[in-house]
C-alpha cells in the first residue's frame, strides 16, 4: 500500500462508552430531603480499628471508609455520606438514620457509570426504611435486585448495611 492511498483512507475511530458522571444531589439537598427543617452539626468522628473491621466484616464493602462525612441532626440521628462501588465507578450516596438506629432513607449523590441508574428509582430505595443494624439487608432478601443494575444494588445494599454497623458501634454511643 502507498503512502498516498493509506493518507486518503477514511480515519476509523472507536471509542469505548464512558461514564456518565451525574450529580443528582448535593449533600444540602440531601440533608433537606432526609430531615426536612432540621441543622446539621459536622462530627469529627474517630472509628477504632476494630470497628472498620467490623464493618468490613459484616458489610462485605472493602472501600475506605471516609469519617469526615459525618453530620449529628438536630432533630436526632445522624447524616452520613459514604460511596461504594458500582459495576467500575463509584456511587456516592447518603443514608440517613434516626434516633433509634433506623434508617430514614437513601440518596444517591452521585452516579458515575452509563448503566445501572435504576437504583435511584424511589420504590427500590423505599425498601431501606426501617432497617436497623439487626436486619439481614441482603440483595435478593430483603433488598430486592434490579435486573441490569445488579452490582450497583448489591454494594448499596451492602454499604448501607456498614453505616448500620457504623452507627451502632460507634456513633449510637456518642
Amino acid at each position: 500500500m502507498r503512502w498516498e492511498a493509506f493518507a486518503a483512507a477514511p480515519l476509523v475511530v472507536l471509542a469505548a462508552p464512558g461514564a456518565q458522571a451525574t450529580e443528582y444531589l448535593t449533600v444540602a439537598q440531601a440533608q433537606a430531603a432526609l430531615f426536612p427543617g432540621a441543622s446539621f452539626q459536622k462530627v469529627a468522628v474517630s472509628v477504632p480499628e476494630a470497628v472498620l473491621e467490623a464493618m468490613r466484616e459484616r458489610s462485605g464493602v472493602d472501600e475506605p471508609f471516609n469519617a469526615g462525612r459525618v453530620w449529628r441532626v438536630s432533630t436526632g440521628g445522624w447524616f452520613i455520606v459514604d460511596a461504594v462501588l458500582g459495576k467500575h465507578e463509584k456511587i456516592t450516596y447518603a443514608v440517613g438514620i434516626d434516633a433509634s438506629g433506623a434508617v430514614r432513607g437513601i440518596e444517591i449523590l452521585t452516579y458515575n457509570e452509563s448503566y445501572g441508574y435504576e437504583v435511584r428509582d424511589p420504590g427500590w430505595r423505599a425498601q431501606f426504611r426501617g432497617k436497623t443494624a439487626a436486619s439481614a439487608l441482603q440483595l435478593n432478601g430483603d433488598i430486592r435486585n434490579i435486573t441490569g443494575a445488579t452490582l450497583s444494588s448489591k454494594h448499596l445494599t451492602q454499604g448501607v448495611r456498614r453505616l448500620l454497623v457504623l452507627h451502632q458501634m460507634a456513633l449510637a454511643r456518642s
